[in-house]
């Protein structure tokens, strides 16, 4: 499988700096935006080492799941930091993508 470049990196970085509050984008989201849409893994991957000022806890999975590997305390930090913008998180650590998905077309 080719890996991702530095290029990559920065589309990657690029979109989680526009994120608005109150919306969420997944990782196969960003990796398709970012041209490389096998590259969700890599993006989870990116996500943890990352600059840490962009906001990263508004990245989630395809079905709203939030990232068990979070950094600073898995999916438990993840909740916190979404829930102390407002955002509603289940029971079953998800939330609804189908209200709060983000598009860059949408600015």
């Amino acid at each position: 499988m080719p890996r991702v470049d530095k290029e990559f990196n920065n589309r990657v970085y690029e979109l989680v700096g526009h994120i608005p509050k109150g919306k969420v984008m997944t990782y196969g989201q960003i990796a398709a935006l970012s041209g490389a849409a096998w590259a969700a893994w890599e993006v989870g991957q990116i996500a943890h080492t990352g600059p840490e000022d962009l906001p990263w806890w508004r990245v989630v999975n395809k079905q709203g799941g939030l990232a068990s590997g979070y950094p600073g305390g898995g999916r438990e930090r993840h909740k916190s930091m979404l829930e102390s913008e407002g955002y509603e998180v289940s029971e079953d650590y998800t939330v609804d993508v189908s209200n709060l998905l983000w598009s860059p077309n949408e600015q």
